[in-house]
């Protein structure tokens, strides 16, 4: 199974965008951030129209995630428990062809320290506990999606130019970390653990010309995902669009489960 994750900064703007790579890639699961949609305004029927799975969880101008997918979707879950104040549409979870999927879109901190560094951090910890109770189900897990957290410095293109930020300070980088060493695999540093490979180029500056880029989307597998782990990468077709999304997709292919060490 192919289980890809973009943040599409805004679906009605990028609609054209995500059709189009869905045609042409082979992914069976898309899951998006940042779709800026109210759930019942997703265009869903643009893609249920071709034979695609929806579930969205979405709010008005900001935020919002979604999954589609080629199989039905099952048992879906909107939001992290944990804090029943917060209405912000960051997360959403599925089961797909016994695979458990979910797509994230983590908040930016920014300004560090301050409060919403603090809501941050918090909500990593509702992230860390959520993503421990799904290793006790024992199935395979792939938590994707933009995670506003650059792990390393490699993983930066001015590391110094970044120190302070959110998404590099050591208390995000450490909550991140919480998660892969207790369970997770990062995808893509499993089969790619030197190298430069960026998801995000900003819109200003020539950042994208210049490959001023970060890594901040990620997925993170479960032991039975990691163990069906063949193939992982980063597509940076879609950046290069007329008016794309700041992100580009990042995609993870698991093997099916006769042909785990066949």
């Amino acid at each position: 199974m192919r289980v890809a994750s973009w943040n599409v900064n805004s679906a009605k703007a990028r609609l054209d965008h995500i059709s189009d790579w869905l045609a042409a890639d082979s992914a069976d699961v898309l899951l998006l951030q940042e779709i800026k949609s109210q759930t019942e305004n997703f265009p869903r029927d643009v893609f249920t129209d071709k034979g695609w799975h929806v579930a969205v969880h979405g709010q008005k101008s900001y935020n919002g995630v979604a999954i589609i997918s080629r199989h039905p979707i099952e048992d879906v879950m909107c939001g992290l428990a944990g804090d029943a104040d917060d209405e912000q549409a960051r997360y959403i979870e599925a089961t797909i062809n016994g695979t458990r999927v979910a797509s994230i879109y983590l908040p930016n901190g920014n300004p560090a320290p301050g409060p919403k560094f603090d809501y941050k951090l918090a909500w990593m910890d509702r992230l860390y506990a959520r993503s421990q109770a799904l290793l006790a189900d024992e199935i395979p897990v792939v938590l994707g999606g933009d995670f506003n957290v650059i792990p390393q410095d490699i993983d930066c293109y001015d590391p110094p130019g970044w120190v302070g930020d959110a998404l590099t300070r050591i208390e995000s980088r450490a909550a991140f970390f919480k998660i892969c060493h207790n369970g997770y695999m990062d995808a893509l540093r499993a089969l790619h653990p030197s190298g430069v490979h960026y998801t995000y180029w900003d819109y200003q500056a020539g950042a994208w010309q210049r490959d001023n880029g970060v890594r901040i989307d990620h997925l993170l597998l479960s032991p039975e995902a990691g163990d069906r782990l063949v193939g992982v990468g980063i597509d940076k077709g879609p950046r290069g669009l007329e008016r794309p999304s700041d992100h580009t997709p990042i995609w993870c292919e698991l093997a099916t489960p006769e042909n785990v060490n066949g």
